[in-house]
Order: C-alpha cells, then sequence, then structure tokens
C-alpha cells in the first residue's frame, strides 16, 4: 500500500479553506499513486480557537466540511482529523474520520481538553494490516517524539506513520508554531522517513517496500529554535498584514539578535533600525550598533533622545501642581530612577512609534525571558512592541542564537563580537557604564538558571534554599559551578538575593506580564497561556521559614 503523509498549513477557524486545501492535497496525493491519504488531527478547524469551541454552528459546518470531503473523495482512502460536539464535560471531542467513495466513518476519538497543548495523537490501527496511523496537532516543542513513536512501534509490530499539524496559531498573546513533520517508522522502531519542518508537502510511501532506516544529523540545541522562530515571525507578520519592522538597537545582544532574525525572516530591505542614544550611552556601543546595520546592510537611524528627556524633565518639574489638595508651589520631583524610565519610554513610546508610523511598519518588543521574570523592563517603554520573538528564551539562549546565525545562518560575523562579548547593560546611568564593566543587576549565569527554576519548573524558594542547604542548587537548577559561592559569600547573602528576585517574580513582574505584547512560545511554558499566574505577591512557607531560621543561626 502506498501511503500519502500530507503535511498542509491549518487555517484555525477556517473550515472553508482548510477544506479546499485538503480537496487540492487529496488529488495531490491521488496523482503520486497514493491509496491512502493521512492529514494531522483537527483538519478542519485547526487547534487554538479560543470560544469558537462552544459555537455548536462551527461545529456543525465541521460536519458538513467533513461530508463533503468524503463526497469528493474517489478511488482513495482519506483519514483525517475533525471535531464533533459530545456530551461529555469538555463539549467537544477530537475525532479521526475516514472517508472513501462517498462514506464517512470516525473511527478514533479523544476529549478536546480545552485550550491545551500537549496532546498524544490520534491513533487508528488499519484493519488487516500491520500499519498504525498518528494524528497530531501538537505546537513546537511539545510534539509527540520520535522515540515515543519508535516504542510503540516495536511494542505493537507495526509500522507506523504520523503527520503532524504545520501553521501558526495563538491562545491570545501566547503564539505558537506547528512544525508539520511527517514521519514513518518501521515495526523494528527505525525511521525510515522524515520531512522537513515548517514545510508543505505530500511524503508518498509504499508500505511493501519501505526505506532503509534514516539517521536525522545531530544539530546545535539551538537549531530547531531559530527554525520555529523564522517560521513564526513570517507567518506572524502575514497574518497581520505587515512587511515592514522598525528595530530599536542599543549595542547589545538582545536588539542585535532582533535585528538579525528579522533580516532573515523578512530581507534587509524590510528591517529599519534605529540607535536612540542618550549621554550614558557609551561610544562603544553606538559604535557596536553601527557596525551592526551596516553588517546585516539595513536601513538606519541614529536619533538621540537626551534632549527631549531633558526637556521633560524640565517641564515636569517647573509646571505647579494645582487643585485644592495641592500644597503651594507644589512641583514634582524628577529622580534618577524615574529618569530612566523616562528614556525608555522616550525611545519606544516616542520615537519607534513614529518612526513605524511614518515607515508603514511596526515595531518590536526585543525583552528576554529573564527580563520578564522579574520585571525588568519598562511599561510602554521597553516592552512595547507588536511581538516579542525573543520573550521565551533565557539570556544564554540568546547568546546561542547569536553565535548560529552568525556561523550558520549567514556564515559570517553579522552580529560584532563585541556585542556578544560585552556586558549587558541597559546603559540607563552612569551606574551601567559598559566602559567600566558596569550592568544590569542580572547575574545572569547565575539568574537565567534560578528564573527557570521558578518560571518552567515551578520551584519555590523553599526547594531552592533546600538545595542550597545541601549544597545542591548547582547541579539541580543546572548552572556552572562554583557560581554560587563565588556571588553569595554568605547565606544571608544568599537568601537576600533569592527572597529580592522571587518577590519580583511573585509581584510588580506579573502586572508588567499582564501588560506585554505577544510573545511566541519555545519552550511550552512560555508566559502567558502557557503560564497562568494571579497577582497575589510573595508567599513563604512554613518549611522555609523554618530552615532560613536555621541557615542564618536564628
Amino acid at each position: 500500500m502506498k501511503i500519502a503523509l500530507i503535511s498542509m498549513e491549518i487555517i484555525p477557524g477556517r473550515p472553508d479553506l482548510n477544506a479546499a486545501h485538503m480537496r487540492e492535497k487529496i488529488k495531490e496525493a491521488k496523482a503520486a499513486g497514493a491509496e491512502l491519504a493521512l492529514f494531522p488531527a483537527l483538519s478542519l478547524s485547526g487547534l487554538f480557537l479560543g470560544g469558537v469551541w462552544k459555537q455548536e454552528a462551527f461545529l456543525r459546518d465541521l460536519a458538513d466540511y467533513a461530508e463533503e470531503i468524503a463526497a469528493a473523495v474517489d478511488g482513495i482512502t482519506v483519514v483525517f482529523g475533525n471535531a464533533a460536539q459530545t456530551d461529555s464535560c469538555t463539549g467537544v471531542r477530537r475525532t479521526l474520520m475516514k472517508a472513501r467513495d462517498g462514506a464517512l466513518h470516525e473511527v478514533a476519538h479523544t476529549p478536546l481538553h480545552g485550550t491545551g497543548t500537549n496532546f498524544s495523537p490520534l491513533l487508528y490501527e488499519l484493519p488487516n494490516e500491520n500499519i498504525i496511523l498518528a494524528a497530531d496537532a501538537s505546537p513546537f516543542p511539545i510534539c509527540f517524539g520520535a522515540r515515543t513513536l519508535a516504542e510503540t512501534a516495536r511494542e505493537k509490530h507495526k509500522s507506523i506513520f504520523y503527520v503532524n499539524m504545520l501553521g501558526l496559531q495563538d491562545k491570545g498573546k501566547t503564539v505558537y508554531a506547528f512544525p508539520g513533520r511527517a514521519h514513518a517508522f518501521n515495526e523494528k522502531g527505525e525511521r525510515v522517513l522524515i520531512s522537513p519542518a515548517y514545510t508543505e508537502g505530500v511524503s508518498v510511501i509504499d508500505t511493501a517496500q519501505l526505506p532503509p532506516a534514516v539517521t536525522q544529523h545531530t544539530e546545535e540545541s539551538i537549531a530547531p529554535i531559530h527554525r520555529m522562530l523564522r517560521y513564526a515571525v513570517q507567518k506572524f507578520l502575514a497574518r497581520i498584514h505587515m512587511k515592514r519592522v522598525v528595530i530599536g538597537i542599543s549595542g547589545g545582544i538582545d536588539s542585535a539578535v532582533a535585528a538579525a532574525l528579522y533580516v532573515d525572516a523578512i530581507g534587509a530591505e524590510n528591517v529599519l533600525l534605529v540607535n536612540m542614544p542618550s549621554r550614558f550611552n557609551s561610544a562603544t556601543t553606538k559604535g557596536l550598533a553601527a557596525q551592526l546595520a551596516d553588517n546585516l546592510g539595513c536601513r538606519h537611524m541614529i536619533v538621540p533622545i537626551e534632549e527631549s528627556v531633558t526637556h521633560t524633565v524640565d517641564q515636569l518639574t517647573n509646571v505647579p501642581i494645582m487643585g485644592k489638595c495641592a500644597a503651594e508651589g507644589e512641583h514634582l520631583t524628577i529622580s534618577s530612577f524615574v529618569r530612566e524610565n523616562m528614556q525608555a519610554r522616550d525611545r519606544s513610546g516616542r520615537v519607534l512609534s513614529a518612526v513605524a508610523a511614518a515607515w508603514g511598519a511596526g515595531f518590536t518588543c526585543n525583552a528576554n525571558k529573564a527580563e520578564s521574570t522579574v520585571g525588568y523592563a519598562t511599561l510602554y517603554g521597553d516592552q512595547a512592541g507588536f511581538l516579542c520573538a525573543l520573550a521565551d528564551l533565557w539570556k544564554y539562549q540568546v547568546y546561542d542564537l547569536a553565535r548560529y546565525l552568525n556561523n550558520s545562518v549567514y556564515g559570517r560575523e553579522v552580529i560584532p563580537q563585541g556585542i556578544i562579548d560585552i556586558v549587558p547593560s541597559a546603559e540607563l546611568s552612569d551606574a551601567q557604564n559598559v566602559d567600566e564593566g558596569k550592568g544590569d543587576p542580572i547575574r545572569y549565569l547565575y539568574h537565567d538558571y534560578l528564573f527557570r527554576a521558578f518560571a518552567e519548573n515551578n520551584e519555590t524558594p523553599e526547594e531552592i534554599l533546600e538545595y542550597y542547604a545541601k549544597n545542591t542548587l548547582e547541579t539541580q537548577i543546572g548552572c556552572e559551578k562554583g557560581l554560587v559561592a563565588a556571588y553569595f559569600p554568605t547565606a544571608a547573602d544568599f537568601i537576600a538575593d533569592l527572597e529580592r528576585w522571587w518577590g519580583l517574580y511573585t509581584g510588580m513582574a506579573v502586572a508588567k506580564r499582564i501588560q506585554s505584547p505577544p510573545l511566541l512560545s519555545v519552550s511550552g511554558r512560555a508566559y502567558g497561556s502557557d503560564h497562568p499566574e494571579s497577582q497575589i505577591g510573595a508567599y513563604e512557607t512554613i518549611r522555609y521559614r523554618a530552615l532560613k531560621e536555621k541557615l542564618l543561626g536564628k
């Protein structure tokens, strides 16, 4: 039997378009000599539809379009994923439908389980055949793994033919890419076919003459992340009908990686880079920003902000506060901290937004996950933008992506080595002078891994303090050995740092994350839909307090 595995982009919420696309793919499969065509789960609907799943009219249309496909099928068996109303608590079930010569039958089903992201594929064992069909609808990186497929094939002594959904879908602000890969495994669990990720196509395989086992080449862990980000950026921009982007560049690593990623995805001609120095920006970072723009071949501008920020400070401190509640001669006082935030807001709220509007573009947010975890960003400032492509990457992953872009994507140094080497710094005050080695308050070599323990492993200060007391913290969270002792000479120092960042993570940072731009889910634990949270603040457990007192000798 010749089976066609269909990698096809699914448009969420558009069964009309998906059904038309499926009919084209069925013709293509039949022309290639296939006797059976396998489509992904939820081929007609897509997965993330919000409240649409509660609409009876939409579910009725899914059934009608399934019947249309069955009526159009002639001389080939088609197996595809759909959804249907059910009396269970979920209200909707995922179905696997089999169509041939006008007849339509349901061959497998499972509950939809709301809008979760972690599903197992629908499996269908063909009667009188040593064949299992597997239709999936799982986003990156939560895809049904090759190891699981291989184990299932070995256990059941049957060949498995698998296909996943392709496309971009979202749950509000959290955006997911579906890689759309097709796999085939023989009865021994050896993989004999793997199709390219993020690519439409029809893979035809003859079950009577399976090809020899293929070995997927090893690659850097950042490589599939780059593929996903590149595809997601392209699809997201196409969805919102945006062709151009404006990126604020500082001479730092995050904006440099964002710039190189967008140029890779949409071309240098569609990217405008803007450097916005103040008196706190060094000649070093200004030079690196210019070098980056030149290496990428983009349009770029230099728009100094010192004059406008100074004008705003003078204006606000000289304008009197009026009203019955105001004291006589009352004026605002602008602290150095407030002035730091004013710089960030002037860059995004004034310069980038105006440049983007004038150039017919949107401007990006370049924040990383470490910053988002503790709210190290300015509301309506550097946290603003139409999309944050790097928001689910830890700082070490941003550096990995920078090196990968240079070495494997561009094949040359587009992100200057100086940007990779320089201390990360917002350069908002003299206390962040990069030429003096001064930078951000986050010690990324350690805090990246501490924050990851908070956000992705659901570990609390109680677990962290237990690891610290047992001298296993670095092993448990995955950071370099020796850092904890180097950074925190005493238990009091360690606990003060832990409580500072945990307080921010569960406090103000939550409010900031709620107001952040849409982001691309890379880890399956991105802030937003992957990571439900409430503004309830920090809590110290009984065991944490006892352990803290013991370590502090109280």
